[in-house]
């Protein structure tokens, strides 16, 4: 499903995105902190009706879709996502099924597999509140995959998680063959799994393109205040950004 965002707007927060994500890829947003990213996200899953501009799947202004047949497409993933009762893990990926009109066998079936899909089938009877932070956002990936979306929105997916179950979920992710937008902060997995990333900067697109393209001394330079070598990964080939250590100040990171 194609995602396409024209013009949006937020007052005070987004000045005018311009995305467009064709079917099938996985595009990264990048930046800096208080730069629009999750702002931007929230515009795409209706959490904030932007002031200006369109939100658009597959040629349809989102907007002007029912909230159900939106759900049956697009999935999310939040910073925010909590869940305060004392639900099992079974019953809080089930959650996920709400949008569409299953069997109740079809269901289990889908909730079974997104559990062993994100590695936690082993925890389908636990208390969700009893969980470690990284087995929490791994279920809450397994609700998100259990809609069964064609759009994958995701806002750091990979927080709490150990490297190893970060790898995974991200190859996960990328092999779903569904449209994604995910925000990632750590720039060298968004290289390894995006095929094409969006910088923000003071609610701007101030570059969009592959991680080779985007990921420039220049732009980390510029946009991240930061100095970085970007060298080959030596098997897959993609670009890994090497950062100059001793930390500096960001605000001392000149031209």
């Amino acid at each position: 499903m194609d995602v396409r965002l024209d013009g949006v707007t937020v007052d005070g927060i987004l000045g005018g995105i311009d995305l467009h994500a064709p079917a099938g890829e996985v595009h990264g947003i990048v930046g800096p902190n208080g730069s629009g990213k999750s702002t931007t996200l929230r515009c795409v899953y209706r959490a904030l009706a932007p002031s200006g501009g369109v939100v658009r799947l597959d040629g349809r202004d989102v907007a002007a879709t029912k909230v159900r047949d939106t759900a049956r497409h697009l999935a999310a993933l939040t910073q925010d996502s909590h869940v305060e009762f004392d639900f099992t893990v079974t019953e809080v990926v089930a959650m996920g099924r709400l949008p569409h009109r299953a069997t109740p066998e079809r269901d289990a079936a889908v909730v079974a597999g997104a559990l062993s899909r994100v590695d936690a089938a082993h925890l389908a009877d636990r208390s969700f509140l009893s969980l470690s932070g990284g087995e929490r956002q791994r279920v809450l990936i397994a609700r998100a995959l259990a809609q069964e979306p064609r759009v994958l929105v995701l806002d750091e997916p990979t927080n709490h998680l150990d490297i190893s179950h970060q790898l995974a979920v991200l190859a996960l992710v990328r092999g779903l063959g569904v449209t994604v937008l995910a925000v990632l902060h750590d720039l060298n997995l968004a290289a390894a799994y995006c095929d094409r990333l969006h910088v923000l900067d003071r609610g701007r697109v101030v570059r969009s393109g592959t991680p080779e393209d985007v990921l420039t001394p220049d732009v980390l330079r510029e946009v991240f205040h930061v100095r970085a070598h970007v060298v080959r990964h030596p098997t897959s080939g993609v670009p890994q950004l090497l950062f100059e250590h001793p930390a500096v100040n960001p605000m001392e990171v000149g031209p």
